[in-house]
């Protein structure tokens, strides 16, 4: 089993920045391909980001490809999330997920969630 634990949410305005992190236990995370999601009230769980565990494969949503950067460090057992030049709608609670098997932009394909964090974006 794999515990996933988010921090680093909070409040902040049109433009600034914020970094995610999603601490893990377990024996695993290493072999495991992690990606970040998000959800706003009133709408379904959409994909953000994931990385491979071996040669660190990233890939992103459109809508955040240029502002938004997943890194992992396995050696540390965790995952971030590097949030830049936010916009109103990126306000979502943030979910870090890991997959045993194999990792795409559809949440139902992830076994390990954590609880995740709040991310506000004022203007």
């Amino acid at each position: 089993q794999v515990q996933l634990v988010e921090s680093g949410g909070g409040l902040v305005t049109a433009g600034g920045s914020l970094r995610l992190s999603c601490a893990a236990s377990g024996w695993s995370f290493s072999s495991l391909v992690m990606a970040w999601f998000r959800q706003a009230p009133g709408k379904e769980r959409g994909f953000v980001a994931t990385i491979t565990p071996d040669d660190g494969k990233t890939s992103y949503a459109d809508s955040v490809k240029g502002r938004f950067t997943i890194s992992r460090d396995n050696a540390k057992n965790s995952l971030y999330l590097q949030m830049n030049s936010l916009k109103l709608e990126d306000t979502a609670v943030y979910y870090c997920a890991g997959s045993s098997t194999y990792g795409t932009t559809n949440p139902t394909h992830y076994k390990y969630w954590g609880r995740g964090t709040q991310v506000t974006v004022s203007a």
